[in-house]
This record gives C-alpha cells, sequence and structure tokens, in this order.
C-alpha cells in the first residue's frame, strides 16, 4: 500500500468509468500519521478526484487513505486494499481493528485502507447523529426516520460535493485505481466484507489486470437488490433461531417450549402500545410498538450468533409484555467502533444501485419474488414480507439517482484465485450469494461456508488464517489448494441462559 509511482497499465473494460489521469500524489501529500487503535506510525495520502466523472475538470474532492506500514524490510510489492461494508462505513476508522485481523499479512505486506467517496475523510456525506440517550420516541418510529432523513438530504445538497448522484460504486472504483496508481504498486489483493465485497467486485470487472487474489466475506453481489433480498435473509436467519432452540432438548427447548408460537402471537398482537425502560437512560417510555419495528429489533442480533442466542429468551420475555431484552439486543452493536454509517453515501449507494430494480411490492407482500425480479431476490418471508423493501422504497422516493451501467450488474468470470466466503445463519449476505458468485468466478473461485457462524466470518481465529495463507500463496494453483476444513468444526454458541434459570429457578 504506498509507494511511488510506477504506473502499470491496465485494460479497458467494459462500463468502466471513463479514462482519467492517474491521482497525483506529490511527496509532501504523504504524511506519516497515527490512527486510532493502531499502535504503529501510518502514512496518511490523498488523490483529488473529479466529483463527476464525466466532467474532469468539474469539482474537485479528495479522496483520503491510509497505509499500515508492512513490518518487513524485505516487504512484498503487492498491498491488501480494504474495502468497509455499510454502504457508509469508513475503512480509516477501522484500522485498529483491521491492523489485528491482518496481523499475520502485515508482516510482508503493507495494509491500504481507502476511505470511499462519501464516507470518513472523503467527502463525507454524514448525517448528524442523535445520542444514545435521546428518547426512542424521536429515533425508532420510520416517520421520525423518515423526516430526519429528508432534513439531512436538503442539507447535503448544499454542500459543495453535494451532487448525490456521484456516489455510487462503479464511480467510487476509479478511486481506488487512482490510489493504486499512485502508490506505483503493480498488482493488489482485495479483502471487501459486506457491502465491501460489491466493492471489490466491481474493482475487479473494471480493473482486472490490477488484482492478484481476491477475497469477499459476506457477499453482496451487484445484482442483489439489498431491500429486497432482506425478506428472505432475514426470514431464513430467524427460522434457523428457532429450529436450533427446538433442536436442542437439553436446554433451550426444555426453557421455552413453545417458542415459535409465542412468536407468531406476538407479531399478532401488533401494533399496541408497550412501555419499555430505555436501553441506555433506564427512563421508563411509551411507544407503539408495529410489526416493522419489531422486526427491525429481531433482525440487529441475528447478526452475531453470540447475540441471536439471547433471542429466544428475549422474544419468550416480550410474549409476556416485558420487552427490555429485546431492546437491549438490538442496542448491542450501536457505538462500536466502525458501526457508524455515513447516512448520505448509504443512501445514494442503495437508492441508485438497488431500489429502482425492486419493482412493485405486491409480489412480495404475497410470499412471492416479484416478475422478473433480479437472481438475488428470493421469495419473500412470511414474517418479514416486504417490510424493509417498503421501508427503503419510501426513504429514497426523493433521493437523486445518478446512472449505472448495465455491465455493473455482471460478474466476469475472475481472472484469479478468488476466496468467497459466507457464514450459515447470515441474516443479510447468506451463502445463497456467495454461491451464486462463485459459480459467476468460475474455476478460480472456492466458496467455503461456515455454517454456524453469522454475518462476517474473517474475523474468527481459523479463517483468519485460511485468508492469510490464500494471500501469501506463491502461485494460483498454491492459494486454490488452502485448506479450510476448520470452517465444518466451528460450533453454534449455547442458548443463553439466565444465573437464575441455571440454579434451578423458572425462566
Amino acid at each position: 500500500m504506498l509507494w511511488p509511482a510506477a504506473l502499470v497499465l491496465v485494460a479497458l473494460t467494459p462500463g468502466r468509468a471513463p479514462a482519467q489521469p492517474p491521482g497525483e500524489l506529490p511527496a509532501h501529500r504523504l504524511q506519516p500519521c497515527r490512527l486510532l487503535g493502531f499502535e504503529h506510525e501510518a502514512v496518511c495520502g490523498q488523490v483529488r478526484r473529479p466529483l463527476d466523472p464525466g466532467a474532469p475538470q468539474g469539482r474537485q474532492i479528495d479522496v483520503h487513505f491510509a497505509v499500515l506500514p508492512a513490518l518487513a524490510r524485505n516487504k512484498h510489492p503487492d498491498p491488501v486494499f480494504v474495502f468497509a461494508g455499510g454502504p457508509g462505513q469508513s475503512a480509516i476508522d477501522l484500522a485498529g481493528t483491521w491492523s489485528r485481523l491482518l496481523a499475520r499479512v502485515s508482516n510482508r505486506r503493507d495494509i491500504v485502507l481507502i476511505d470511499q467517496r462519501g464516507t470518513g475523510r472523503s467527502a463525507r456525506l454524514a448525517c448528524p447523529e442523535l445520542p444514545p440517550t435521546a428518547p426512542m420516541a424521536q429515533t425508532l418510529p420510520p416517520e421520525a426516520q423518515a423526516s430526519r432523513l429528508a432534513r439531512c438530504r436538503e442539507a447535503l445538497q448544499q454542500l459543495p460535493h453535494g451532487d448525490l448522484r456521484h456516489y455510487t460504486t462503479w464511480v467510487a472504483m476509479g478511486d481506488v485505481e487512482a490510489v493504486r496508481q499512485a502508490l506505483g504498486a503493480p498488482r493488489v489483493n482485495l479483502l471487501g466484507v459486506s457491502y465491501g465485497t460489491r466493492a471489490a467486485l466491481e474493482y475487479q470487472r473494471q480493473f482486472p489486470r490490477a488484482v492478484r487474489r481476491l477475497v469477499i466475506d459476506g457477499v453482496a453481489p451487484p445484482d442483489m437488490v439489498l431491500p429486497a433480498a432482506f425478506s428472505a435473509d432475514n426470514q431464513a436467519a430467524l427460522d434457523g433461531v428457532w429450529t436450533a432452540c427446538e433442536a436442542d432438548a437439553a436446554t433451550c427447548r426444555t426453557l421455552h417450549p413453545g417458542l415459535r408460537e409465542e412468536w407468531l402471537a406476538l407479531l399478532r398482537s401488533l401494533p399496541r402500545e408497550v412501555a419499555v425502560a430505555h436501553p441506555v437512560t433506564g427512563e421508563v417510555e411509551r411507544l407503539v410498538l408495529t410489526r416493522e419495528l419489531l422486526l427491525g429489533l429481531v433482525r440487529a442480533p441475528l447478526y452475531a450468533p453470540a447475540l441471536a442466542a439471547g433471542l429466544p429468551r428475549a422474544v419468550g420475555e416480550a410474549a409476556r409484555g416485558r420487552f427490555e431484552a429485546l431492546f437491549g439486543l438490538a442496542s448491542a452493536l450501536q457505538g462500536a467502533r466502525g458501526a457508524t454509517l455515513a447516512e448520505g453515501m448509504h443512501f445514494s449507494v442503495i437508492c441508485t444501485e438497488d431500489v429502482p430494480r425492486m419493482g412493485g411490492g405486491s409480489a412480495a407482500a404475497a410470499g412471492g419474488a416479484a416478475p422478473g425480479a433480479p437472481e438475488g431476490v428470493a421469495p419473500a418471508g412470511a414474517d418479514f414480507a416486504s417490510v424493509f423493501a417498503d421501508q427503503y422504497r419510501r426513504l429514497c422516493a426523493g433521493w437523486p439517482r445518478g446512472d449505472v451501467p448495465a455491465a455493473f450488474y455482471g460478474v466476469p468470470a475472475a481472472p484469479v484465485p478468488a476466496l468467497v466466503l459466507s457464514g450459515g445463519g447470515d441474516p443479510v449476505t447468506p451463502p445463497r450469494h456467495g454461491e451464486r458468485v462463485a459459480r459467476a468466478l468460475g474455476a478460480k473461485a472456492r466458496h467455503v461456508v461456515v455454517t454456524e457462524a453469522g454475518h462476517g466470518v474473517v474475523g474468527l481465529p481459523c479463517l483468519r488464517d485460511v485468508a492469510f495463507r490464500f494471500v501469501d500463496a506463491l502461485d494460483d494453483a498454491a492459494a486454490l489448494a488452502v485448506k479450510a476444513d476448520c470452517a465444518a468444526t466451528l460450533p453454534r454458541p449455547g442458548v443463553f441462559v439466565p444465573p437464575r434459570a441455571a440454579a434451578g429457578a423458572r425462566p
């Protein structure tokens, strides 16, 4: 990730961004820097890029990147470029996390973190954040969220870089190529997680000769139609929790008999007014619990199996009118480093690349895929129906939309080895998406499913080592031969048992 210029020509492919001069990176623009969570000195830089790739002399933005230097003096010339999730996460803000996860990789390779345009330090499109102590009535109801987002959109459009049409994935990958050329890296290894997998696939589509290895974890392919896919994928993950509980006769089924029926009864009881203690302040608030709100509360802990293990208890409590456990689980990931999204960038991507391809909502609401729906859309889940698709459709109604080339939605055969990783219990990017992408990538792709994992598996010690050996392998054959047997042995976390229940008291 960071070298003097030695530009490498790459092939032009259909649908790539218009040809641009490589980003210039004068020596004085490369500066030593300190990043939160990273114990060593990093190097930071930026490339100046046109906001609109069709107007190279028009408004410019600075795309920032950070390099976590390799520890060895004799390092490899091909760095690892990390693509963050969201869409809307800052890669640089996650420097501490990535430095730990990629510790073995960084012995001989630089790690490059690029704040994709619209995130972090790169023309950020952020909405004002409400404090975690804000009343739930200000943060949870859909109408409150829509009003806040509309105000944010209007404010963002007043910024010098506020033309929201130019923050799409295919445009942003031209920025990534400018960074590679400015650093003089002959080829790069790509690591994308969640939405970052879409970005990595698009970079490889546009600049195939610049890629050495591809690792994508929790695959969100370009044709996925994110809000529409949520229904089937959330449903499968939630059903997996109920099924695992029913299969655990020794503990979960004993503590929570009839759990699935309790859940369905809870859904049928909505909407209703409930009293619940605020997860942060402890103040009791009254609010209307709708189906949409309940499904959002349940969806959040599904991302992490350790949190999903608490759902049987939380749903059982909610069925008896006590909602604190459910609200607490849903808020457990809030405030985690790197969890904050630049909402303006998030909606600029989703409202342009996904929502226009959703079609009508009637088929989804009836439990089927819309006629002519893209391959990434499956029949809607019985509980989730079209709730989240309708939510995004409303929020995107007034959002400016950019242009997306038709070629963006395809995944060409991989020119280099590709490691595709999926968590079997992932509620948003489950194995069905990874399997489709692996087939499209062809003979040089390998799909590894961690059956009992959730969203994102490369952070697991076992898979961390697999990814290292895949990138470090000397040739393509050795990379594809890397064993990942450990993925099959990782266990599912046991159901949460509160101390009094473990001691024999009634749950």
